[in-house]
């Protein structure tokens, strides 16, 4: 057997390994026909060459592979590959401004590592860093992706740390065809989702000298909502553990009737204390939606909202995308083309009612029926400032609507002149954003007089208002943009590559290249986000931040003899700082960097590869993590106790509490640094058998962190210079709030081994191919953040990071191809871990215990089937989580709003049927 393949083609065999790292060798048969072949670049490299297993681990998936996955868009795609970890899922958008923004991660790195190329250039990220929105990929024109598990640093330059995503996007359709497709979960008629798209072609590029590819497509998935999950319905959860009955209580302060905090001066109390009057006046019952809160002291006996039946655990969304590409053929030896990915995102993600602080003055009705009968005449002489925590649920949900508009043009030429094959390109690509409030949220002026004239009573019960009432709540919801954000990207591009001389193993090769590129984040906030008509809204920052960026690369490809080859890249990259225009000043430093690579390929007899890499990397600091001044970053993941011993107590919240958070950036930030090594090997003894795995390690220095929430409220002495007070818009009512800066100490350490194995087996009826491939982790190191040398780690553990690397992440695909029939059984698991330290009440001793959860693994079953019904239709059918599979309990409080699970790790959509067709022309 060699190590060579095909892209693209070989569809059964490479359909069923390419997950599990490109590891099919076609057969000795067809060796001298791949001699022929085109010579193409591989992800990884920039030099031309015929498509072999190289020595970088690259995985390739083509559209059939991808089909078979039954993903519907690029997210589904690739963060269900074993290699995938730490990305960022659509979910979120729950409770956070991410608009749906879902990302990549390879290794668990981090997504502002991983490097995702659109026909091998860059894109638009979305933000000031390098993130980049795979909403912004067209799924239904992606003819093949390839994965580069290795940093890539030398080739690419920044951000390619962890590795590279490249897709590889249609460019030669020869016929026109039509898709639709539609998914339906089995518990609920919501969270269904449908598409469908047409692919044309024109021209052929050999015959008529042109070539015309177009796809277009339209997707849209309708909400799911808590409620409608067992799992997920409420915020007040009872569960058993050791054998005992808890209770996690995640409900809101934020309640209805309202809960009262009132602070004192320090002349007579230095204390202050909370309660609910409803409750006060029912027996010590909470309304209906709440609670009495478990973390209630003798200050502090709160009514808790539950919160979570109202909050979407899958956002409604619809998205249209268009890719073009029209290539001519200049020259017998040279092609020049234009391409374009348009896509657009409509977002809306909806969370409980709105929060609501409203000011009580001592002179008010309000002070004289709800809050004095409650406080004793010293009290009452002693009141600072009284605050009602309502929530405003006449007002309906929190309505976020996000739209993101990717748009991203490419010219260029590509050929051959003389002996170099070249490549060159013009990029322009934005990212926009326009986040808008459809409901839920309220006009300043207008909340203020229903207040005021008791329209709105925060101390009554819900479903107290008359009909005239309710109009003038619907009068009072604010309805439209608060932000507009976006990124542009301008940049050129060039490379080469061409044979040098001959080796006892051949022709070495050499590539040359660079690129200058443009970023430009700005971001807006909408006037009436600004000037303060929307009731207790701190304004988004205003942005105008330009950097430049540059580099150069060589490349040399030597094979020493028959059965080694050799490979060296070096780069060198710069930035400029930060042009602010805003102030009209330069922010951070001018930085460079240089890194190189080494690798090699052994291939000591026809069915044994043995490979290896070594090199160095580097991350340039996003642009706000320079020049970000401090600004409101929303509330701790969780609630916390006063700090007290920071002394000056009237800037406490009354028992544990969410606190106020600001971000800032730091002008002295350097670029993050790596070092990386790969080593593997792949073995086919037989057609019937192959097996592979490669060893990765990244260390990174001078990483870009900030001191966490929970370090900073575990030892609020040592980090007091990070303690600072925020100021209600709302009531003018002062509290602490925490500061989080990015500071340049950190260091990780990931390592781990992506692993495959493939069997085939050929039966009278059909063939059978069983692939079994995985990533083990085997470090998941970092530092405390805000630390250079306390190390910790997050593998198979809940860690500081508020989150889990796992050790084991699995996928089985088994399929059996049968004529014109194909049956696909996969199964897909994650092993368990410790889960997030939680307070929670103990129903037995009635007092509150901290406990970390063991969350059991998670493993699900997919099916799908394919029947080739002519050459020109296609059907297909499938089921996912096939043995309908709760997400496992969880008791984390981050990623969102969602109680009971981690959307991160586990669909909440239960067994979920999709079917698709498809019509070639």
């Amino acid at each position: 057997m060699v190590f060579q393949e095909k892209i693209g083609v070989t569809s059964v065999r490479l359909a069923l390994t390419a997950l599990a790292g490109s590891m099919l060798f076609a057969g000795q048969a067809f060796a001298q026909e791949q001699q022929a072949m085109q010579r193409v670049e591989i992800t990884g490299s920039a030099i031309k060459r015929i498509a072999v297993e190289g020595a970088l681990p690259v995985q390739r998936l083509s559209a059939e592979q991808i089909a078979k996955t039954g993903a519907t868009t690029v997210a589904d795609l690739v963060q269900n590959l074993p290699a995938m970890q730490g990305f960022t899922i659509d979910a979120i958008a729950s409770g956070t401004n991410s608009g749906g923004r879902v990302s990549a991660s390879i290794h668990d790195i981090g997504e502002e590592y991983t490097l995702v190329l659109l026909n091998g250039r860059r894109v638009a990220p979305q933000g000031s860093g390098s993130a980049v929105n795979l909403n912004a990929i067209p799924l239904s024109a992606v003819e093949r992706v390839e994965i580069l598990t290795d940093g890539a640093s030398a080739l690419y330059g920044s951000d390619a740390i962890a590795g590279v995503i490249n897709f590889i996007l249609k460019s030669n359709v020869k016929a026109p065809s039509i898709e639709a497709g539609y998914e339906q979960p089995g518990a609920s008629d919501s969270a269904r989702k449908t598409y469908a798209n047409l692919t044309l072609g024109f021209g052929n590029l050999e015959e008529d000298r042109y070539s015309i590819v177009a796809a277009y497509r339209h997707d849209e998935r309708t909400r799911l909502v808590a409620s409608e999950r067992d799992f997920a319905a409420t915020s007040y959860l009872p569960f058993s553990w050791n054998g005992t009955k808890y209770v996690m209580d995640r409900t809101s302060t934020s309640a209805i009737p309202a809960n009262v905090q009132v602070a004192f001066k320090d002349s007579v109390t230095d204390k202050s204390v909370a309660f609910n009057p409803y409750a006060n006046t029912h027996g010590g019952n909470c309304a209906p939606m709440n609670y009495l809160q478990a973390a209630n002291t003798a200050l502090a006996k709160n009514c808790g909202f539950n919160t979570a039946p109202y909050v979407d655990i899958v956002p409604e969304n619809k998205r249209d995308s268009f890719f073009g590409k029209a290539t001519y053929k200049l020259t017998d030896n040279v092609n020049l083309f234009a391409e374009t990915a348009l896509s657009r995102l409509d977002l809306t993600a909806r969370i409980a009612p709105n929060t609501a602080p409203i000011a009580i003055a001592t002179s008010s009705q309000y002070y004289k029926d709800y809050v004095q009968p409650y406080l004793t005449p010293a009290q009452q002489a002693d009141v600072k400032t009284i605050t009602a925590n309502f929530r405003a649920l006449d007002f309906g949900t929190r309505d976020s609507n996000t739209i993101t508009d990717s748009q991203h043009f490419v010219m260029g030429a590509e050929g051959d002149i003389g002996a170099w094959s070249f490549n060159t390109g013009l990029t322009w690509s934005r990212n926009k954003i326009n986040e808008r409030y459809e409901n839920g949220y309220t006009l300043n002026k207008e909340f203020r007089d229903l207040i005021n004239s008791n329209v709105i009573n925060p101390f009554n019960a819900y479903g107290s208002l008359t009909d005239a009432s309710k109009q003038q709540v619907q009068n009072a919801i604010f309805h439209g943009s608060i932000r507009t954000a976006s990124t542009t990207l301008k940049g050129i591009d060039a490379h080469g590559s061409r044979e040098l001389f001959d080796l006892p193993g051949g022709k070495a090769s050499i590539a040359v290249g660079g690129d200058f590129r443009q970023y430009h984040y700005e971001q807006t906030p909408s006037v009436a986000a600004s000037t303060g008509v929307i009731y207790n809204l701190s304004s988004p920052a205003t942005y105008d931040m330009k950097r430049d960026t540059y580099g150069v690369f060589t490349e040399l490809a030597a094979p020493v003899i028959k059965k080694v080859e050799l490979s060296a890249a070096v780069r060198y990259d710069g930035f400029s700082a930060i042009d602010n225009g805003v102030t009209g000043t330069k922010m951070g430093n001018r930085e460079s960097a240089t890194t190189y690579k080494v690798s090699a390929r052994w291939q000591p007899t026809s069915t044994t590869l043995i490979r290896g890499s070594y090199g160095t990397g580097f991350k340039a600091p996003s642009m706000l993590d320079i020049g970000q001044p401090l600004v409101a970053a929303g509330f701790t993941a969780s609630s916390y106790n006063c700090p007290t011993v920071l002394g000056n107590d009237s800037l406490c919240q009354s028992g544990k509490q969410q606190y106020n958070v600001y971000q800032g950036g730091n002008s002295e930030l350097k670029p993050e640094k790596s070092k990386q090594f790969t080593i593997g090997f792949r073995v086919e003894p037989s057609n019937a058998f192959s097996f592979g795995a490669d060893l990765w390690d990244v260390k990174i220095r001078d990483a870009v962190s900030s001191v966490s929430e929970q370090q900073i409220f575990a030892d609020p002495a040592r980090f007091r210079d990070l303690f600072t007070t925020f100021t209600q818009p709302a009531t003018g009512t002062t509290y602490w709030a925490i500061k989080q800066l990015a500071i340049n100490i950190g260091q990780t350490h990931n390592q781990g081994i992506d692993w495959d194995l493939t069997g085939r087996q050929k039966f009278g009826f059909g063939n059978l191919t069983s692939n079994l491939q995985g990533t083990y982790l085997l470090k998941s190191d970092y530092t405390k953040p805000g630390t250079s040398d306390q190390w910790t780690n997050s593998l198979n553990f809940f860690g500081t990071n508020n989150a889990v690397s796992f050790r084991h992440v699995v996928r089985w695909t088994n399929t059996l191809d049968t004529g014109a029939f194909s049956n696909s059984l996969i199964a897909n698991y994650r092993n368990g871990y410790t889960d997030a330290e939680a307070s929670v009440l103990n129903l037995t001793t009635n007092k509150l215990e901290s406990i970390r959860l063991r969350v059991p693994s998670h493993l699900t079953w997919d099916w799908q089937g394919k029947w080739n019904v002519s050459k020109a239709v296609a059907l297909r059918a499938g089921i996912k989580n096939l043995l309908d599979r709760d997400p496992p309990l969880s008791l984390r409080n981050s990623s969102g709003h969602q109680v009971g699970f981690d959307p991160r790790y586990a669909d909440p959509l239960g067994r979920t049927f999709y079917m698709s067709g498809s019509y070639t022309f």
